[in-house]
């Protein structure tokens, strides 16, 4: 008669074995779960809601340290009267915590990996940009560099979204907040950021004056900017809705 309890005690510990990993990837995602809705909220945003489906290590690397490599504070007034490259920091300083800025969407990949970056795959196969292409900004590779930095500094809004992926050097992102005041979003190597469609901004290098970008687009590159005031645009109608949308939640959760 063949002894079937060694089996049977095979069967319960691989059966324990697959329990307990399960286990710890949904201890894992609501872990990563709860990190992007009360530490970044992306999930509220306009950004990245995908992120959500990013499981274990993948959501980890994006989110990690990202306030290393991104960093936000109110402007001042004097971006007209001084240098726009600047930090023009309001005095005293009113940093603002990457938790607020719900519109963005904003992560950490390997720059010097970018080339072979699973992260950044998935990120493109999610989101679909399937064209990407990658610029670089500095005195000495653009002849007309002071015109084209100042045009660049001209509010204004895009109907799709807007990425960038810093792989060298720095910039900074000019956001209105749902109060209309500039937020200055400074990105260094290795931030991402996506600015999304309607919303008005503007882009300026600091003063280091060099940064290279990988841009990313779901379809042709469109660099049609519409400057202030284009509200009409479907775009920019959108984008206003859904802001209404969010302080009328925000309303009733208090």
């Amino acid at each position: 008669m063949v002894n079937k309890r060694p089996l049977l005690t095979k069967f319960l510990l691989l059966a324990l074995l697959v329990l307990v990993s399960q286990t710890r990837e949904v201890r894992a995602d609501n872990s990563v779960e709860s990190f992007v809705q009360d530490e970044l909220q992306f999930g509220q945003g306009l950004g990245f809601p995908s992120i959500m489906s990013f499981h274990g290590d993948s959501a980890h690397d994006i989110l990690n340290g990202v306030d290393d490599v991104v960093q936000a504070w109110y402007m001042d007034d004097t971006t007209e009267e001084e240098d726009q490259r600047l930090p023009h920091r309001r005095q005293p300083d009113v940093p603002v915590p990457l938790a607020k800025l719900l519109d963005l969407g904003i992560m950490r990949l390997d720059a010097d990996n970018h080339e072979n970056d699973e992260n950044l795959t998935m990120i493109r196969g999610q989101r679909g940009y399937l064209h990407m292409d990658i610029v670089t900004l500095t005195p000495e590779k653009m002849p007309n560099y002071e015109p084209m930095i100042k045009r660049f500094f001209e509010e204004h809004l895009h109907i799709d979204e807007e990425v960038r992926y810093c792989l060298e050097g720095s910039g900074y992102f000019d956001v209105r907040d749902e109060e209309d005041r500039w937020v200055r979003v400074s990105v260094r190597k290795g931030g991402l950021i996506v600015v999304p469609a309607g919303i008005y901004h503007r882009f300026t290098l600091d003063t280091n004056n060099y940064i290279k970008a990988m841009r990313l687009f779901s379809g042709g590159p469109d660099w049609t900017a519409y400057n202030r005031p284009h509200d009409h645009l479907p775009a920019r109608k959108k984008y206003l809705a859904a802001l209404h949308k969010r302080r009328e939640e925000h309303r009733y959760e208090y």
